[in-house]
């Protein structure tokens, strides 16, 4: 299966969103381009992510609180069992990883459920920013803590935090 790629820059970062036949692949932030770097067989096709593109920056401009995209993450069943989960939190609204747990069927996997969150390969889309810790401390986040704090308050319409994005 032939992947494409395109490029984006947004207000955190540049991103590298990942197609395919079956939909979107991934969504890649930087320094975590290079490690999910372009592969030789790609090709760059903008005209063919453009939609992804196109919520995406309508989300970073608020104007956007549900994707509509065809996603095809790769991973195990249980990964993506925990990213269909996280889909389901509501813009704006975190959850532990013990309420995701609970929520997806697995209670006592808040630590499988951390792991499978962390290795999410379409960041902001399927929404692992909005999982916190139990005690509601911002915890781990690939793209680092300032990203996760900044799409929260993105998401939550603080102009003190949402503001920094622009």
């Amino acid at each position: 299966m032939e992947l494409s790629y395109s490029v984006m820059e947004s207000p955190i970062g540049e991103l590298l969103l990942v197609g395919a036949d079956d939909g979107l692949r991934g969504v890649h932030m930087s320094p975590h381009v290079g490690r999910h770097g372009v592969g030789e067989d790609w090709r760059r096709d903008d005209a063919a992510l453009a939609e992804p593109r196109e919520q995406l920056q309508a989300y970073f401009a608020g104007e956007l609180t549900e994707f509509d995209l065809e996603l095809a993450p790769q991973g195990t069943a249980f990964q993506r069992l925990v990213w269909s989960g996280l889909g389901d939190i509501p813009f704006g609204q975190t959850r532990s990883y013990g309420e995701l747990a609970e929520a997806i069927g697995c209670p006592g996997a808040a630590r499988a459920v951390g792991l499978a969150n962390g290795r999410n390969p379409i960041a902001v889309i399927i929404p692992c920013h909005r999982v916190i810790g139990a005690d509601g401390s911002l915890t781990g986040y690939g793209g680092g803590l300032d990203r996760k704090r900044l799409l929260l308050g993105l998401e939550r319409q603080d102009s003190l935090v949402a503001g920094r994005l622009f």
